[in-house]
């Protein structure tokens, strides 16, 4: 009973995250237009994510406590380029985007670099 309510629990887990951010997605699209979305505020949360999901992945927790989190990224780094294609110039992305990726090695390089990120 108690393994059947905590797969439950993990899959409905993942559902929700999967669609967290559509309705947001669609009403930029619908929209044509990235008006009320934060740039910083979207980088922000999308920075928050990538250093949890690479502290979780380095120290080897189990992938279904983050398994949301590749996902949640996914949509993020889509909402992103929406930002980008509606204000005028997709290119501009590209730098955040590269920094995102670097960040995801640069994490790791040593211990105390993912410690720090992660301390309140």
């Amino acid at each position: 009973m108690e393994a059947a309510l905590l797969r439950f629990c993990n899959w409905s887990t993942l559902a929700v995250c999967a669609a967290l951010k559509l309705p947001q997605i669609s009403a930029v699209l619908a929209a044509r237009s990235a008006r009320g979305v934060s740039l910083p505020s979207l980088l922000l949360e999308l920075a928050g994510f990538l250093v949890f999901l690479r502290y979780q992945c380095h120290y080897g927790y189990p992938p279904l406590t983050y398994l949301e989190y590749p996902i949640l990224i996914a949509q993020d780094v889509i909402l992103l380029l929406c930002v980008f294609h509606f204000n005028g110039n997709v290119k501009q992305a590209a730098p955040y985007i590269a920094v995102l990726v670097c960040s995801w090695f640069i994490l790791t390089l040593q211990k105390w670099i993912i410690d720090l990120a992660m301390q309140e």
